[in-house]
């Protein structure tokens, strides 16, 4: 199977088994998706989503938040692991979002990756997911499987975006990512599938006798 049959193939695929994929970090308005993805890191979306509910309780808005104090929203969110840094970041976070862009969460990648814990992929997440820009978040489960699929060779998940804005159409990128992710969970997991078990590795790859090495983010 060529490169673009495979492409071709996996989007279909993708597109058959989450037609209709749900954002996986429960939220209101694009300040609570990005504290939930800035607690997200390193931490399952289903802990977030038991921790969340609280932190929200105690503040869901930048205006409220930046009057808490770090330790209280460290209490709460202790449960997502680096809670010291993270609770300082969403303080500190929440004061700029007051003191520069009035309260809101700005529409724009650079902007959003200024904010203290807000990397590239937390930033194109929230590009995707509250504002519907086209992007492509590459996390662990999307960095293997686009090597599993031969998709891409990326030694880091930067490299990994790239390949993958050049292979798919710029409007299916923020559906594809979370297709990908959900298909990473379900059926190519890290220890589930090693790139010669799953339908679409298989189907890719129906001579692959050996694990796929899968260059580490």
């Amino acid at each position: 199977m060529s490169k673009p049959e495979r492409v071709n193939y996996i989007q279909q695929r993708l597109e058959a088994l989450y037609p209709n994929p749900p954002i996986p970090l429960d939220h209101k308005d694009p300040y609570t998706l990005l504290v939930a993805v800035l607690l997200s890191a390193q931490c399952t979306d289903l802990r977030v989503n038991q921790v969340t509910p609280a932190l929200w309780q105690l503040a869901d808005n930048p205006f409220a938040m930046a009057l808490q104090k770090v330790e209280d929203i460290q209490t709460i969110i202790r449960p997502c692991g680096l809670s010291p840094q993270k609770a300082k970041a969403i303080s500190v976070l929440s004061q700029m979002l007051v003191s520069e862009h009035n309260g809101e969460v700005p529409a724009d990648m650079a902007a959003l990756e200024r904010l203290p814990g807000v990397g590239h992929k937390t930033a194109s997440v929230v590009m995707a997911q509250a504002f519907g820009e086209p992007a492509f978040p590459v996390d662990t489960h999307i960095h293997r499987l686009a090597q599993r699929w031969g998709l891409s060779n990326g030694k880091n998940v930067a490299q990994t975006e790239k390949d993958l804005k050049r292979l798919f159409p710029r409007g299916s990128w923020n559906k594809l990512h979370l297709q990908i992710i959900f298909y990473g969970r379900e059926f190519c997991s890290a220890r589930g599938c090693d790139g010669t078990v799953c339908e679409i590795c298989t189907t890719c790859y129906p001579n692959r006798k050996h694990p796929k090495k899968i260059n580490k983010p």
